[in-house]
């Protein structure tokens, strides 16, 4: 009989040459179990989706009444639906009054993508400007704004009026221009392995943005839903954005994603042309019931407020002479070694001692840890003394490539 390790290898589009291809038998909570008795803490919650853990009770109860009630009827817009009606409601609750309009997507690469449309239609203008590490999805659009060379070059010609600059550098904010449709940036940058910026930067660069008429994008697919320690990263920094993008941790598990502004500024899409943007899946029905419990979740339980505890934690158990640096805000972290063959040693030693740990697209010698908010200080320390274990268990095997 055919296993299903064969047929994944046979039939599932693969994305690398070495996938983790851990078999899965079920989720719950902070940990994945295998189908050979293994249970596993997952650090990294799906790369930062599963906020409330796997398989939360409140969300699978809303997606149970949920697919009892409806499925999918009509694309994106035409009618009223509770579940998205409600959910819009909520987010906008959230948000200051000039962010009260939501679109809804299926994943973050898409409602980037309808950043990037909106924020060109509003101003009519054509140009706009990233961050050199910024990640903003995979989709020919948004591919054009992520800040990798060896990840755009292979897939060229893009779209044209784009414009890097420096994340966190005051001197390239002189790239911003009356000609310039929007910024998009991560207020902390993931993939390039949790960059930090300085208020004084944020602040400036919605002042230059402000000055000469573009719009400030901010996405928040991977840091948003209490992942650093507020609902919002923004918030830490006190500036807000002009569009705030979102996804990952929105749907406790579920594919769901929103592109917001004002209701001013998203207006601009319902003429000239008529379906401005268009969806069929966005906003599905059980996607938006989950993604509301999962709010109300956050919310009601108060988890963000336990995060500033789990994130010293973090940064005291994280101490090794191997480790060069730990860089983190709230429950996102990059613990960076002094190369990415040192690093993917211990990520491998980390899978053996059952805990799930990755690496970063653009910062590949940084670990990455970005566990469950509901994840417990007993389990995180535990997690924290395997990581050190495997870090140990490197240095001192013989395979190592690492000299000492």
């Amino acid at each position: 009989m055919i296993s299903s390790k064969e047929l994944f290898y046979a039939h599932l589009a693969q994305t690398s040459p070495a996938p983790m291809a851990l078999e899965v038998e079920k989720a719950k909570g902070v940990y994945i179990y295998g189908t050979k008795g293994e249970k596993y803490i997952d650090l990294i919650s799906g790369i930062s989706v599963s906020n409330l853990g796997h398989a939360h009770p409140n969300v699978v109860a809303a997606v149970k009444q949920q697919a009892d009630d409806y499925l999918h009827l009509m694309v994106y817009g035409e009618y009223i639906q509770g579940p998205q009606v409600q959910l819009a409601t909520k987010i906008s609750s959230l948000l200051p009054p000039t962010l009260n309009n939501v679109y809804f997507v299926n994943s973050g690469s898409e409602a980037n993508e309808g950043a990037m449309k909106l924020a060109k239609r509003f101003t009519g203008r054509g140009e706009l400007i990233h961050a050199n590490k910024s990640y903003h999805g995979s989709t020919q659009g948004v591919l054009s704004i992520i800040g990798s060379d060896e990840f755009k070059q292979p897939f060229e010609p893009l779209l044209p009026g784009i414009k890097t600059i420096e994340f966190n550098e005051m001197d390239n904010l002189s790239a911003i221009t009356t000609q310039t449709a929007a910024v998009i940036v991560e207020p902390i940058q993931g993939e390039a392995g949790v960059v930090i910026p300085t208020q004084e930067y944020l602040k400036a660069l919605r002042a230059k943005c402000t000055a000469v008429g573009a719009l400030l994008i901010f996405d928040e697919v991977q840091t948003g839903f209490g992942r650093t320690g507020s609902f919002w990263a923004w918030e830490q920094f006190g500036v807000q954005p002009d569009i705030l993008t979102i996804a990952k941790g929105m749907g406790g598990g579920m594919p769901i994603g929103a592109f917001i502004s004002s209701k001013e500024i998203m207006n601009t899409l319902t003429h000239h042309p008529v379906l401005g943007h268009i969806t069929t899946f966005g906003g599905h029905p059980v996607c938006c019931a989950a993604s509301l419990a999962t709010i109300d979740t956050i919310v009601k339980e108060d988890l963000i407020s336990a995060v500033p505890e789990k994130e010293a934690l973090l940064k005291r158990l994280l101490v090794h002479p191997a480790i060069v640096e730990v860089r983190g805000k709230g429950l996102l972290f990059a613990v960076e070694f002094e190369n990415s063959a040192f690093n993917f040693e211990v990520i491998n030693e980390c899978i053996k001692r059952e805990v799930i740990t990755d690496w970063f697209l653009f910062n590949d010698k940084s670990l990455r840890i970005a566990p469950p908010l509901i994840i417990t200080l007993e389990e995180l320390e535990q997690a924290c003394m395997k990581i050190i274990a495997a870090i140990d268990a490197v240095l001192t095997s013989k395979n190592s490539s690492i000299v000492q």
